[in-house]
């Protein structure tokens, strides 16, 4: 379903750049690449009503967080410490690795 590659990988810290959670930062938890979403760490919480029983032994309202489109998101790079555009760069080693479009910040360690 998704054609676009996603450049953003677990454990990144993001900025929500548009939506209900602009402004908002935050670890990423997980990547949905199927269907271009990302969950992000206290971002989007959604509250889920459940009935007990099976491994919840407790029924009632849950909040957790829910994904947010990956195109509403941009990576922070940690030297210039604000949202950045990223590209992709091969080494010398023939390696790639993502790139801040800012400084010239190597993301991938």
């Amino acid at each position: 379903m998704a054609t676009t590659k996603c450049r953003i990988k677990k454990d990144d810290k993001v900025k929500v750049i548009a939506g209900k959670e602009k402004g908002k930062m935050g670890k990423i938890l997980k990547v949905l690449r199927d269907k271009d979403r990302v969950v992000i760490e206290n971002v989007n919480f959604v509250k889920r009503h459940t009935k007990p029983g099976g491994q919840t032994r407790q029924g009632g309202i849950i909040e957790k967080e829910a994904s947010v489109h990956s195109s509403n998101v941009m990576l922070i790079c940690s030297k210039c410490i604000s949202p950045v555009r990223i590209k992709m760069q091969r080494l010398e080693d023939g390696k790639m690795v993502r790139m801040c479009r800012k400084c010239g910040e190597v993301i991938d360690t």
